[in-house]
């Protein structure tokens, strides 16, 4: 197992340490729904330090991802991000990333930390444009700073204004007092925040910066199980779960993120899929009675017939009831239709519900 930068750290927190995607990672502190919470109403710190990056540079940047994201990436200006995915050859999806536009000549992807290897493969094997590739992978870590509060609490530690950064736009800049680190505001929550990238070697410095700032405002440190009832409580997909190399984004409800105004792998075949339409779906539901939907759980039809996966599922925190994605046949999905989850003997109503589940 790696370790990333700050483990030492998470161990003195008394962080539940765990194996994930190749890594020693904490995936808890307190408890599950008490920092879920703190992200809802104040701000937590994620360490996300697994996750992969590439910096794609040179003339040919931009035309190597164009061919191999399904998005449309020249649509980016400077300091602008991106969401995407590569599609395979087969309909499905090598991984779905974040895409930063530096400059003109300079990107940076962020890929899952399950999928590094496998990712950077893919995209070395089709860049026949010879476009320069590097894996910064090991020398970066990644903070996600998220919350209401994060904007407020974060704002001493550097000049870039924080409160009025738009979704989805970054800036290089000084962050507790470490030049060039880039403040991204994305995240995988729906509360709001940053992400920040930086050099392993100012891990500590900017953990304990970032600590320190938060203090009056509630900080706590989150580890990955709320980051996962976060991200499922605002229907974002994740990878392994409700996306992988067999579901296409059309099905998966990524057509927002397929853009046919361009070519790119496995194009044709998905513009077919769109315009037919997929066979399945991937729906949100939230159960009608007590249980927690679990990933595997099979769903069923009022038969008991089953018809489907769950792919995600929880107890969500701030709902107090069970919700879940999976997939079902294309006409058996629709908005207030019912489905039942088999959980155990029991076949549990659940009604498809329009994402996100949490409203805020």
């Amino acid at each position: 197992m790696k370790e990333i930068a700050l483990s030492t750290k998470h161990k003195e927190l008394n962080a539940k340490m765990i194996p994930f995607a190749g890594f020693t990672m904490p995936v808890s502190y307190e408890g599950v729904n008490a920092e879920h919470q703190n992200v809802r109403e104040n701000l937590g710190v994620f360490d996300v330090s697994h996750m992969g990056e590439f910096l794609i540079s040179g003339t040919h940047a931009l035309e190597l991802i164009q061919s191999i994201s399904s998005n449309d990436a020249s649509k980016l200006v400077n300091g602008q991000a991106q969401y995407s995915c590569m599609p395979n050859h087969e309909g499905g999806i090598v991984d779905d990333l974040i895409i930063y536009k530096i400059d003109e000549e300079k990107y940076l992807l962020v890929v899952n930390a399950s999928n590094i290897e496998k990712d950077w493969n893919w995209i070395s094997q089709h860049n026949s444009m010879d476009a320069t590739l590097r894996d910064m992978s090991d020398e970066m870590s990644l903070l996600a700073i998220q919350g209401p509060k994060a904007a407020e609490a974060m704002q001493s530690l550097t000049d870039v204004d924080l409160k009025n950064m738009k979704f989805y736009t970054f800036k290089l800049g000084t962050f507790a007092g470490i030049e060039k680190v880039i403040i991204s505001a994305t995240g995988y929550t729906g509360s709001g925040g940053f992400e920040i990238y930086f050099r392993n070697d100012d891990a500590e410095q900017i953990w304990d910066s970032v600590m320190e700032a938060g203090k009056d405002f509630g900080i706590k440190p989150i580890g990955l199980a709320a980051r996962d009832t976060l991200r499922l409580e605002m229907g974002y997909s994740l990878y392994g779960n409700d996306i992988d190399d067999t579901t296409s984004p059309i099905e998966a409800g990524l057509g927002w993120i397929t853009k046919f105004s361009k070519d790119f792998i496995n194009s044709e075949a998905l513009k077919a899929e769109k315009e037919k339409g997929a066979s399945r779906k991937l729906v949100a539901f939230e159960l009608d009675e007590k249980g927690i939907p679990r990933q595997g759980y099979d769903i069923v039809d009022e038969n008991g017939k089953k018809i489907g996966v769950v792919t995600s599922g929880t107890m969500s925190p701030s709902l107090d009831k069970g919700i879940g994605l999976g997939y079902i046949p294309a006409e058996k999905a629709g908005f207030g239709n019912k489905i039942f989850i088999q959980i155990r003997k029991k076949a549990v109503s659940a009604t498809q519900v329009k994402l996100p589940f949490y409203k805020g």
